[in-house]
C-alpha cells in the first residue's frame, strides 16, 4: 500500500523554550558532563560566557516541545505501536547559554517507504532571541510493517 505523503512540507507552530541555569546544570549532571562551563556560572564567565553553557545535546531538551505536535499530528499518521527511533543528526550554530530563549520550528521533510518500512523524517530549526541559528536537527523515525 502506498504511503500517505500529504504532510510532507508541513511546518508546525514554533515552540519557545527559556533556557534556565538549573536545567543546564541538571542536564550536564545527568549526562556526566564535568566541564565547569556547564556547571559553574563563575567558571563560565571566566571563560568568556555570560552564564553556564548548555552541552550540545541539550538541543533535545529545547527541540522536543516543537517535535511533539509534529509526530503526533494525525495527518502525519505515524503508528507508534510499530515505531522505532531511526536516528538524529544535529548541526550546531551559536552556543546556547542560560538565559537564552530558543524558538524551534519543526517541519515534515520526508515520508517514504523502503522494504516494508515507512521512514518519517523531520527537521527542526532552533534560533536564539537574537535570531541566530543554534541548531538544525534531523529526526528519523521508522515504522515497521508500513
Amino acid at each position: 500500500m502506498p504511503v500517505d505523503t500529504k504532510a510532507v512540507g508541513k511546518s508546525f507552530p514554533p515552540a519557545v523554550y527559556a533556557v534556565g541555569r538549573e536545567k543546564v546544570r541538571e542536564y550536564a549532571h545527568a549526562v556526566g558532563e564535568t566541564n565547569p562551563i556547564h556547571l559553574d556560572p563563575d567558571a563560565a564567565r571566566a571563560a568568556g560566557f555570560r552564564d553556564v553553557v548548555a552541552p550540545p545535546m541539550f538541543a533535545v531538551v529545547y527541540s522536543a516541545p516543537a517535535m511533539a505536535p509534529a509526530i503526533f499530528d494525525p495527518e502525519v499518521g505515524m503508528n507508534f505501536a510499530l515505531m522505532v527511533h531511526g536516528g538524529q543528526e544535529f548541526q550546531w550554530g551559536e552556543l546556547v547559554i542560560a538565559g537564552d530563549e530558543i524558538t524551534t520550528t519543526a517541519t515534515v521533510k520526508d515520508i517514504s517507504d523502503k522494504d516494508g518500512r515507512t521512514f518519517y523524517v523531520f527537521e527542526t530549526v532552533s534560533t536564539n532571541q537574537e535570531g541566530d541559528n543554534v541548531c538544525t536537527g534531523t529526526w528519523t523515525n521508522i515504522v515497521r510493517g508500513g
